[in-house]
């Protein structure tokens, strides 16, 4: 660079579109008997931005593999997958963090994790059933 130059400089522009303050997203919920519960707001840390948790950890996972069922629509294609192996792997890593969390949790994230849990092996065991099959006898 030779002195006296200005410097080359670039700007990066978002074009993403993003609601605005008076304009409420439109979602689809997973199934209309069914739907998603929102995630918890996130809360701001020291410095104004908002504070990383395990929830969100949690609800991507969880939200990756409702999708992966074919129970909602992709965000970005808005088509239906039915990838039932991507839908088990997430599972089985939300298990992953649930045991290797244990007593790190608050209680809110392990009531999170342990309901998200429970949602996901239900929807996957309805997925992985064969058509026609009777249904489960009920507990006593």
């Amino acid at each position: 660079m030779v002195p006296g130059e200005p410097q080359e400089t670039f700007k990066v522009s978002d074009r993403r579109r993003r609601p605005s303050d008076d304009e409420t997203p439109t979602q689809s919920p997973a199934r209309p008997e069914e739907p998603l519960k929102p995630a918890p707001e996130p809360v701001p840390g020291p410095g104004g931005e908002p504070e990383r948790s395990l929830i969100g950890l949690f609800m991507m996972l969880g939200s990756s593999a409702v999708i992966s069922m074919g129970d909602a629509p992709d965000p970005v294609t808005g088509e239906r997958h039915d990838d039932l192996a991507n839908a088990a792997d997430a599972i089985d890593l939300l298990l992953l963090l649930r045991e290797k969390t244990e007593g790190h949790r608050s209680a809110e994230e392990t009531q999170i994790l342990d309901e998200l849990l429970y949602d996901l092996q239900l929807r996957y065991v309805k997925a992985t059933k064969p058509p026609g099959s009777p249904p489960a006898p009920p507990r006593s």
